[in-house]
């Protein structure tokens, strides 16, 4: 009981800091949200003070005028996937950070790469092929995107847009070299390699 009064504190805190930062973010003061919720400037200002108690039916004309959902707005967060554990494939000289715990709606997984091997010392079948697009931009270093029989020098600032119907790799060309790269799904699924620390093995492309 005593745990379940104290989440439902937790819970009405983050709300009401929702609500506030929601508010602050769109540079309205209580009035414009008041208006926009249909609530008085006054009962907002408790509501976000903490001085009166949130009522289901304020909820969802406050959610609706602040650009989100409920269902948003009552998450209680967990802070369980704060730090991102990157995945490795030692073969192919790459480690991969997944940014985003969830892919985007349009279905595109964001991610950042660290490229060690170069085009020389690469394994035989380094070059991948998969349905769709993928898009990268080189934040330290250069690399060498093979496309096929091309090779593309890429450097730091630039970014690289190609069809991964092509055999595709991307290589550190003077040194190691980080990327933030954008995944279709069957992109995703390719560079999704084993966690550093896992027994478990690497998926095949």
């Amino acid at each position: 009981m005593i745990l379940r009064m104290q989440q439902e504190l937790d819970l009405d805190s983050v709300i009401r800091h929702r609500i506030k930062g929601l508010r602050q973010a769109h540079g309205w003061s209580l009035d414009v949200l008041a208006e926009r919720c249909f609530l008085s400037p006054s009962t907002l200002s408790r509501i976000e003070t903490g001085h009166r108690r949130i009522a289901l039916d304020q909820l969802v004309p406050i959610a609706r005028a602040l650009g989100t959902t409920l269902d948003q707005l009552v998450e209680l967060a967990s802070d369980d996937d704060v730090v991102i554990r990157p995945t490795r494939d030692e073969a192919r000289g790459m480690t991969l950070w997944p940014l985003a715990g969830d892919r985007t709606p349009q279905g595109l997984t964001v991610a950042k790469m660290r490229v060690t091997a170069t085009v020389e010392s690469a394994i035989d079948d380094a070059l991948g092929v998969h349905p769709g697009r993928e898009w990268f931009t080189v934040l330290t270093g250069a690399v060498h995107l093979r496309l096929g029989d091309r090779t593309v020098y890429v450097t730091a600032g630039e970014a690289a847009e190609f069809s991964t119907m092509l055999p595709h790799g991307i290589f550190a060309a003077d040194g190691p070299a980080e990327l933030l790269i954008i995944l279709t799904r069957d992109g995703e699924v390719a560079h999704l390699f084993q966690p550093i620390g896992s027994s478990r093995g690497t998926p095949n492309e």
